[in-house]
């Protein structure tokens, strides 16, 4: 299933979460990209949505995500590494590694100040929705699930338009309620389903952020 944008997407992800509609839940996206599928979600459903800060820090030299960093300086290893692999990676590149994650978080503490980040008090006691444009390898989900453990959540919900099949094992494990459009057996790249891939910069998704109730439906 091909979409011609992040839009599009989102809004048939939205039809079937109408049933959130006016409860109390919040719409967190994963990347700027999964912002263009969450705010029509929140637009339709009427809630907040908030973006997590998530940087992936690479393994140099390899197409391969080594772990990656919250806007709160936590750090979540892929999931998909043995215990093996992350302390030869660790041994081999640990200057490098720390010098990314420390990059990488003060890149996000210039963002912080700006608005549309999660704010902890939006997140007691909700409904959690969180919002990606598709995972490849769900990574990004750990890195989500990690930071909201110390929250008190009523439930959670994981939606995206387009996944892999390790993504969706991984989805039915750390979620309460899935909703995928398409599921791959074997994944592109999240931009390989989308007709545009337009993104905004962070700056200008803070921004679409800030004025989402300007948006509900």
């Amino acid at each position: 299933m091909y979409f011609k944008d992040r839009a599009q997407a989102g809004a048939l992800l939205a039809e079937q979460l109408i049933n959130y509609r006016y409860e109390n839940c919040a719409v967190i996206a994963l990347s700027s990209g999964s912002v263009l599928v969450a705010e029509q979600i929140a637009a339709e459903l009427h809630c907040i949505l908030m973006m997590l800060l998530i940087e992936d820090i690479n393994i140099p030299g390899e197409d391969m995500n080594f772990g990656s960093i919250t806007q709160d300086g936590d750090f979540t290893y892929n999931g998909m590494l043995s215990a093996g692999e992350i302390e030869e990676y660790t041994g081999e590149f640990h200057g490098y590694l720390d010098e990314k994650r420390r990059e990488a978080f003060q890149d996000m503490n210039k963002l912080l100040g700006e608005g549309g980040i999660i704010d902890n008090r939006f997140i007691k006691d909700r409904v959690i929705i969180i919002v990606s444009d598709g995972f490849k390898t769900g990574n990004s989900l750990n890195v989500a699930v990690s930071f909201l453990k110390p929250m008190r959540i009523e439930k959670l919900v994981v939606v995206t338009p387009v996944a892999s099949i390790p993504a969706v094992d991984k989805m039915h494990m750390l979620a309460d309620e899935i909703h995928i459009l398409d599921v791959k057996a074997n994944f592109i790249d999240v931009n390989h389903y989308y007709d545009d891939n337009n993104i905004p910069s962070q700056e200008e998704t803070i921004e679409k952020i800030n004025q989402i109730i300007l948006s509900w439906h």
